[in-house]
């Protein structure tokens, strides 16, 4: 199977669409609600650029499919490339540094963004 560079239109259908204004400046992304209130999230990154700290009420579980993302989480800076992933625990604070073309898939236990209106 051929290694993609960008998400394929089943996942960048315009309604699924994130609003803009709810995630990083440069940051492209796209969301599918689970059945129990949990959402899975898709992330280009289109340049480089920071998420600032925060914290969820629930897990977030994420996977780097492409580039490079730096976790800062428990006063540690985790470097995670293509194939790497993460737990993050509940009510962790955490933030990152991502470069441009990383792509990341992240499922949060709850819900996490907002869809475009």
């Amino acid at each position: 199977m051929p290694r993609l560079n960008e998400f394929p239109a089943v996942v960048t259908n315009v309604r699924n669409a994130v609003d803009p204004s709810r995630q990083s400046a440069g940051v492209e992304g796209y969301i599918f609600d689970g059945v129990d209130g949990s959402q899975a999230a898709f992330w280009t990154c289109l340049k480089d650029g920071v998420s600032r700290e925060h914290a969820h009420p629930y897990e977030e579980y994420f996977l780097v499919i492409q580039g490079r993302y730096m976790l800062l989480i428990g006063g540690k800076r985790v470097t995670l490339k293509r194939g790497d992933e993460y737990l993050i625990p509940v009510n962790m604070p955490h933030a990152g540094e991502f470069k441009a073309g990383t792509r990341t898939v992240h499922v949060f236990g709850g819900r996490r963004a907002e869809r475009k209106s």
